[in-house]
């Protein structure tokens, strides 16, 4: 099947479309800045040159014309006819309790994403325009919506709940959602594959790092815990997100710097995490190389930011009796063997033996460990596109069955 996967954000579409008989995407692109007048589209087909068009994008809808077309294009396309397009995948942030796996996207499911707007307020608006658009650009074929929340779903209450009267979380289903599903998902699979061992027996810490980022503690192939919670604010230290933070400060700073809520918002999500404390910048290549100048702040970042992985890892290990596999992927997770090699020094207890020339040579996938190591690490890209792709491919070749 042809797939067109769509990541939508509020000003931003990200696509691939990817034939589901190789697993490639045969072309991949981005349209930025949709709402102005110098919208950007980035387009490169799988056997061609990279193309950039600057025009007028007032709206999603638009964009998708623009993605359509230039699928269709006689020099850049890769597509003779849309209707080529089996189906369409959306990358959807939340779907709160409601969904715990794939949907084919109905009026139903449309509804239940409208209610859980206010858990992604920010998010899922601009997932809902997109699967708008391509039903008015694509009113035939049909739409799958694939949750980032949705591998998390079988966390056990103990896992989920947070220690304020149950009745709030009755009332506003305030838990612990998680995010990254899809990576995690299918980077704890992939591992099992490289490591030839049964996915369903296997204790995997996952670490996606990048501008955002999260861990999972994915015991026998379920995920039993993740450091996201209510929001994607919990957890780690980030580019710009404080992570994990002792509740009372935020109204001790609001009334100190006298900030209303919205403020607070920003200030945690925005001007938090590794550019709070560095004061510089919110890029672990611009830290790393800050450190290495003697810059005590981007010290103190960098330090936060792998003792935080560390932390987890413990914990995690702990909640699930031990751990065999730790995979590393996202931007920084990827590409940082620096970050790879802090957060596993001084692990051996727990069965942890980095091999440093493996872990700074690291190609694509790779295992980090040396051959005796009791725990496997290993380095692999995430492909949260194939994740909707393939679920996406499911969902409709079931459809057509019945």
């Amino acid at each position: 099947m042809k797939i067109l996967v769509l990541n939508c954000g509020s000003s931003s579409i990200k696509y691939q479309l990817i034939e589901t008989k190789t697993n490639v995407a045969e072309a991949k692109g981005v349209i930025e800045r949709i709402g102005m007048s110098s919208a950007v589209l980035t387009h490169k087909p799988k056997d061609g040159e990279q193309i950039r068009i600057v025009g007028e994008i007032l709206d999603h809808t638009i964009a998708l014309e623009y993605v359509i077309a230039v699928l269709l294009s006689p020099n850049h396309g890769v597509l003779k006819d849309k209707n080529e397009i089996d189906a369409v995948g959306h990358r959807v942030v939340h779907g709160g309790e409601t969904f715990s796996g794939s949907v084919l996207i109905t009026d139903e499911v449309l509804r239940a994403l409208k209610d859980n707007i206010e858990l992604a307020p920010l998010h899922n608006p601009p997932n809902l325009k997109g699967i708008k658009a391509a039903k008015e650009h694509l009113p035939k074929i049909p739409q799958v919506g694939v949750f980032d929340t949705a591998f998390h779903s079988n966390m056990p209450p103990h896992a989920y709940l947070y220690g304020i009267p149950f009745k709030l979380y009755k009332r506003y289903k305030i838990r612990r959602y998680g995010f990254h599903g899809t990576s995690h998902r299918f980077v704890s699979q992939r591992a099992a594959e490289l490591l030839d061992k049964p996915y369903d027996s296997l204790k995997i810490i996952t670490a996606h790092l990048g501008n955002g980022g999260s861990m999972a503690a994915i015991k026998d192939g379920i995920s039993i815990d993740t450091s996201m919670g209510f929001t994607p604010l919990e957890g780690l230290l980030m580019g710009t997100r404080s992570g994990d933070l002792d509740p009372s400060i935020i109204p001790y700073i609001m009334a100190k710097e006298e900030l209303s809520i919205p403020d607070i918002n920003t200030l945690l999500n925005k001007h938090s995490g590794l550019v709070g404390i560095s004061g510089e910048s919110s890029d672990m290549r611009e830290i790393l190389q800050a450190v290495e100048e003697g810059d005590r702040k981007a010290k103190y970042a960098y330090d936060v930011y792998t003792y935080r992985i560390k932390k987890y890892i413990g914990a995690y290990s702990a909640a699930m009796g031990g751990v065999d596999v730790i995979v590393f992927t996202g931007g920084i997770g990827e590409n940082a063997f620096q970050v790879r090699a802090d957060v596993c020094k001084d692990m051996e207890y727990l069965g942890i033996e980095i091999d440093n020339e493996k872990n700074k040579n690291a190609k694509k996938e790779s295992i980090i460990t040396t051959e005796d190591s009791k725990v496997k690490v290993l380095k692999i890209p995430t492909n949260e596109e194939l994740v909707i792709a393939m679920d996406t491919e499911r969902i409709v070749s079931e459809l057509k069955s019945n």
